[in-house]
This record gives C-alpha cells, sequence and structure tokens, in this order.
C-alpha cells in the first residue's frame, strides 16, 4: 500500500513546524471539551487505483469532537466524521462517515501532541472497514476556553482490509466547565526574631561589667580580657655632665638647673639610685687627681641632698682620677674635657597601651 504523494508532502510539512511552547495554556485538568473541524481525506493508492474500492479518490469532509482531559498530560475524546470522496473513474461523489475513539498524550511545554485510537468506517458503495490510527497534533490556545488546533492521522485497515489512508484535520475546540481552584502555597511563617540581649558594658571597654575586674578604664585605654589596662614596660635615663675650672671642684652656676633635673628625676622615681662619677685632666701626679676627683663629685652629691633632699643612700660618690679620659691626649682642650663629673640614672617605667 502506497499513500499519494500529495498525502507525504503535507504530513511532511506538518511533521516539519517549529514546535513552540505555548505559554498561554489554561488549566485544562478535569474539564471537557468539544471540536468542530473540516478535514482533507486521502486513500492509499491502492483503494484509488482498485475496482474493489471502488476507485476512492481523495475528498474533503467535516466533523466534531466531544473529549475529556484527564489531565495536563492524557485527554480521551469520541470522534465522528462525514466526508465527501471522489472517484478516479468519474465524476461521482460517495459519503463516507467515520467514528471511533482516541486518547490523546500532550507534550510537556509544547502545544504538541500525539493521538491514537481506534475507528470504524462506512462508505457508500463499499463495505464497512475498521482501522488503527496514530496521529500527530498541535493546539494553540486563543484564550481561556478556545483553541485552534492542527492534526494529521494514518489509518491502518484492520483484519483482511490492509490499507493506510490519512487525513489533515483543521479545527477549534472550547473548554467547558471551570479550571479547577489551584490551591495557593502555604505562605513560610516569618521568622521569629530572637530577643535583643543587652549586655552592659558601663566603661565600653569591650569588656562585660559581670567579668571586668578594672570597672572604669579610660576609652583611650587598651585592656586585656579581664577589662583591665595593658601596660607595656620601658626605661627612661638622666644624664648629668658638668665641667670643672682646672684643680677645681667648684660647681659653676650654670650647672645648677640641669643637677635640679637630676634631683626631680630621682623624685619621680624614688625606686632609683645615682652613681656620682668624678673625673680629672692628667696633669699632676695621679694621687692628687684621684682626690680632686672624689671632692667634684662630691660637690655635686651635697647639693643633691642639702638642697634637694635626695636621701643619702641613693647617692653614691665615686672618683675616678685620670682613668677614664673623655678625650685622650695633652692638648688644653683634652685637659679641659676630663674635668668632668658624669651621673646617668636609668629607670624602668609601665606606660599604657591606647586602643
Amino acid at each position: 500500500m502506497k499513500l499519494s504523494t500529495s498525502a507525504i508532502a503535507i504530513m511532511a510539512a506538518l511533521l516539519s513546524t517549529t514546535v513552540l511552547a505555548n505559554s498561554s495554556k489554561p488549566v485544562v485538568t478535569d474539564r471537557a471539551f468539544g471540536s468542530v473541524f473540516a478535514e482533507y481525506y486521502l486513500p492509499d493508492g491502492d483503494k484509488t487505483e482498485s475496482l474493489e474500492w471502488n476507485y476512492l479518490d481523495k475528498g474533503y469532509g467535516y466533523g466534531f469532537e466531544l473529549g475529556y482531559n484527564i489531565d495536563e498530560t492524557w485527554a480521551v475524546r469520541f470522534e465522528y466524521a462525514r466526508d465527501r470522496l471522489e472517484q478516479l473513474i468519474s465524476d461521482n461523489k460517495f459519503d463516507a462517515d467515520r467514528f471511533g475513539v482516541d486518547a490523546l498524550y500532550n507534550i510537556a511545554g509544547t502545544g504538541m501532541y500525539l493521538v491514537g485510537g481506534l475507528k470504524h468506517f462506512e462508505v457508500e458503495g463499499s463495505h464497512d472497514t475498521q482501522a488503527v490510527n496514530i496521529g500527530v497534533g498541535y493546539r494553540h490556545y486563543v484564550g481561556e476556553r478556545v483553541s485552534l488546533f492542527a492534526e494529521m492521522n494514518r489509518f491502518q485497515g484492520l483484519t483482511n482490509d490492509s490499507y493506510g489512508d490519512a487525513n489533515i484535520k483543521l479545527g477549534v475546540s472550547m473548554l467547558f466547565g471551570s479550571a479547577p481552584a489551584v490551591a495557593e502555597p502555604t505562605p513560610a511563617p516569618e521568622p521569629v526574631q530572637a530577643p535583643v540581649v543587652v549586655v552592659a558594658d558601663s566603661d565600653n571597654d569591650g569588656v562585660p561589667d559581670s567579668r571586668d575586674l578594672c570597672p572604669g578604664t579610660p576609652s583611650t585605654d587598651k585592656v586585656d580580657a579581664n577589662g583591665c589596662s595593658i601596660f607595656t614596660e620601658k626605661e627612661v635615663n638622666f644624664t648629668l655632665k658638668a665641667q670643672f675650672a682646672n684643680d677645681s671642684a667648684e660647681i659653676k652656676p650654670e650647672y645648677n638647673s640641669e643637677i635640679a633635673d637630676l634631683a626631680a628625676f630621682l623624685k619621680r622615681f624614688p625606686g632609683t639610685d645615682v652613681e656620682i662619677g668624678g673625673h680629672a685632666s692628667n696633669v699632676g701626679g695621679a694621687a692628687y687627681n684621684l682626690k680632686l676627683s672624689e671632692r667634684r663629685a662630691d660637690a655635686v652629691a651635697k647639693v643633691l641632698l642639702n638642697e634637694h633632699g635626695i636621701s643619702a643612700n641613693r647617692v653614691t660618690v665615686k672618683g675616678y682620677g685620670v682613668s677614664r679620659p673623655k678625650v685622650a691626649g695633652n692638648t688644653q682642650a683634652a685637659h679641659a674635657a676630663n674635668r668632668r663629673i658624669e651621673a646617668v640614672v636609668t629607670a624602668t617605667i609601665k606606660e599604657k597601651v591606647e586602643r
């Protein structure tokens, strides 16, 4: 058996149609529908050329459908069609009735669907037959109820009536009834706001009052885990240097303010002591210079004790004579530089670390 060339061309054109998403499709689940259509019917070529089939040729027809959408994917329908078929060898025309049932499978996300069913044919001037059909269609909704469709089927005769007819349908369908209500999704519960816990921190040092061992620390201080100021240690020192005239232990007036500054440093850091070292130039005998250096150191010590109230147990006097020259040599400049006393006080202090 073979289909006519025109039928094959029409089938190919329909199957090559671009599959488009039908985004306007309404909810069809659990809804009935009815359709009317016009069709072009093409008998198998063997029918057209056979006396047994009365030389039946192509023709046009119309019909209707009643169906039910089980869900968004599956539907069933009853179909009735009447065609007016030509006769190849004459101008005669024959009425042909077709009725039966189909199952439809909708392809998700597109307007395409597949169809398969069982049909009964009654053709004027010929005998009745049965056939199974398979086909493909495309449906486009133009409203909430109305859709347009195009469909193509092949009919395969059963038992001894082996033939392969085809048809192409164009029609309009209407949905009946109301769309089933779609349950609104249950809104997610509002998140429960956790209670805001206010932690008391009176001095704003980042350590709660409940474990702050040093309340009231200044805002500029960096604190430890207990809320206490962090300290760092560093050394500070004070150096006193004074020059003397040749063969003299008398303190020159210009050094009085520096001795006062030394006394203030000792009072600020009461845990410190001072050694006053006296020195002499390399002029004269060594024993004499040793005594001279001691007198120079002792003169400064007496000012600290008598005029500034520094305790005697914090002041040590030491004469070095010429053993520790500041400037080597036997020149006038070297001698002047070496007639001196030196006192250095070093203290370790703690300072706060700032934020």
